[in-house]
């Protein structure tokens, strides 16, 4: 039987997620806790990381921001440039790129100059198809190229300070430590970054990719970046996060949001707007774990009091798991797999014990094509996650 956090929407059936006696999960107890922290010390503790890190001349940048072009990214790079840095934002293209991706990325240079790494298509489309077969993640290398990418830059730029986002961890649940950390480490990436089990190396001799292939995807040595003094700070530890509030101001300077209707498989439309097949991604987190993209979106809004937990329950019912019809369009053209590969891949990693399956083992779908839960009781949630 799953069981669901009695505060937010949540499911056990998240990785790292755990629950405390009263069956509340991490996540919540943590934006919890984010209510007694003083931020205005957390700011004072910011200003004095700006201080240590703004170059008294004008030799070089006095931070690197790893950017998409997303909310956050603008976010990131408008409190840098408003807190006296000079950043330099750093780019990993991504698989397939949106019009309105590419909108919000020309927009966020209004904070800074970009570095723009333009990757090997034919390398990195090799990995793409083997990280969806091998661990059920086709966004696999961007999940990679992100980490590392900027973080090779400064090493190379001698840019010692890198300002990340929100720590994942914190705000969508994870050990404690990890929670509580305000640095982006070596030790974190290869945690929670991504790498699903897989290592870089393994890619090499995949369709002929070999070593060299791979150095954008390469996280320099630590005596690299021991000798380049490199930190790697979550922002999020500094200010309090709110993607909502933080995409209305954004907004006001430039960032632009779908306006043609909702993003696949959430209510909102403020998220995953510049690439084209992330759909696919956030469908084999549902397929694996059994909650989806308005999971997430619902728990968020339920723990910053944007809605009652009904509601939370409401929209995950209607919206969560849908078959993202389109972002499957776009990765067949992409990689030109046959549907039935894809499907077959798709059905090896599809949970047995959440979906219903038939006499076969083969799992069950709607006249939607959507994988129908073993447990759609919604009203057992705080029940269920009780017995924790």
């Amino acid at each position: 039987m799953v069981r669901y956090c009695s505060t937010c929407v949540m499911p056990d059936t998240k990785p790292d997620l755990s629950f405390d006696e009263k069956g509340v999960c991490d996540a919540c107890l943590s934006a919890a806790a984010k209510k007694t922290i003083n931020w205005q010390e957390r700011e004072a503790e910011f200003k004095k990381l700006v201080e240590r890190f703004k170059r008294k001349d004008s030799s070089n940048y006095d931070c690197i921001i790893p950017v998409s072009g997303g909310k956050d990214s603008h976010y990131q790079a408008y409190i840098a440039r408003k807190s006296g840095l000079n950043p330099l934002l750093v780019h990993f293209e991504p698989t397939m790129r949106t019009e309105l991706g590419l909108k919000n990325l020309e927009n966020i240079r209004r904070f800074g100059d970009m570095l723009e790494l333009k990757k090997n298509p034919n390398v990195y489309k090799k990995m793409v198809i083997e990280g969806f077969r091998r661990v059920g993640d086709n966004e696999w290398p961007n999940h990679i190229g992100i980490f590392t990418f900027p973080i090779r830059v400064a090493v190379a730029y001698k840019i010692p300070l890198i300002i990340w986002g929100e720590n994942s961890q914190l705000e969508y649940g994870g050990p404690k430590a990890s929670r509580m950390k305000n640095t982006l480490d070596r030790r974190w990436l290869e945690e929670f970054g991504g790498l699903l089990g897989l290592r870089v190396e393994d890619m090499v001799g995949v369709e002929g990719i070999s070593e060299q292939d791979l150095i954008p995807y390469q996280y320099p040595t630590d005596e690299e970046l021991q000798v380049a003094g490199i930190t790697g700070v979550f922002l999020g530890y500094y200010k309090k996060w709110d993607a909502r509030s933080q995409t209305e101001l954004m907004q006001k300077n430039g960032f632009s949001i779908k306006e043609d209707g909702l993003v696949e498989g959430t209510y909102t439309n403020y998220e995953n707007l510049d690439e084209a097949t992330v759909g696919v991604h956030d469908y084999l987190k549902f397929v694996k774990f059994g909650f989806g993209r308005a999971t997430d979106h619902a728990c968020l809004d339920i723990r910053n009091g944007r809605m009652a937990r009904e509601e939370g329950v409401a929209l995950v019912k209607k919206y969560d798991g849908k078959l993202p019809k389109i972002s499957i369009a776009d990765f067949l053209a992409y990689s030109s797999m046959s549907r039935k590969e894809f499907d077959s891949v798709m059905d090896s990693f599809t949970d047995k014990a959440i979906f219903m399956t038939d006499e076969h083992g083969s799992p069950l779908r709607d006249n939607d094509g959507n994988l129908i839960k073993k447990y759609q009781d919604y009203s057992i949630f705080t029940q269920s996650a009780a017995q924790s």
